[in-house]
C-alpha cells in the first residue's frame, strides 16, 4: 500500500520531534528534513506539528519570548529551560505529578490543567 506524500511527511515530522530530544522548533524539524525532502515547506511542517499536538501525539512547549518547541515524550513530566543558552532540560518529579489535586484541595477550584517550566542556569553556563 502506498502511503500518501501527507502521511509521509507527518510521519517524517513525528519521528524527528521523537528522535531528537532538544526539543525542537518547527524550524529545526524543517531544516533537518528539508536536504533529503526538498518538497517540504515550512507551512507543512506548522500544520503537522499543530496537528501533532492537539492529537496529544507530541507535546507543545511554549516558552516566554522563544518560539515553541515540540517534545516527543508525552508521559507526564516537567520542564526547565537555561536563561542564557535556552536548552531545554526535562525533569522526572514523581512527588509534582500530583498537583492538580492538591491546589484542587487548597483552594477549592476544579484545576483542568497546569504548564510549569522552571527557569534555571545549565551547569555549562555557569561556569
Amino acid at each position: 500500500m502506498a502511503i500518501s506524500k501527507y502521511s509521509r511527511q507527518r510521519e517524517l515530522i513525528y519521528k524527528t520531534v521523537i528522535e531528537n530530544k532538544v526539543h525542537p522548533t518547527a524550524e529545526f524539524v524543517y531544516n533537518y528534513l528539508k536536504k533529503d525532502n526538498p518538497q517540504l515547506s515550512l507551512g507543512t511542517v506548522y500544520r503537522n506539528l499543530q496537528q501533532l499536538s492537539d492529537n496529544g501525539e507530541i507535546n507543545r512547549l511554549s516558552i516566554p519570548n522563544q518560539p515553541d518547541r515540540f517534545d516527543g515524550v508525552i508521559e507526564e513530566h516537567y520542564h526547565a529551560v537555561c536563561e542564557k543558552c535556552v536548552t531545554i532540560y526535562d525533569i522526572h518529579i514523581n512527588e509534582m505529578f500530583d498537583i492538580d489535586s492538591l491546589v484542587a484541595e487548597k483552594t477549592g477550584l476544579d484545576i483542568t490543567g497546569h504548564e510549569i517550566i522552571f527557569k534555571t542556569i545549565c551547569p555549562m553556563c555557569k561556569n
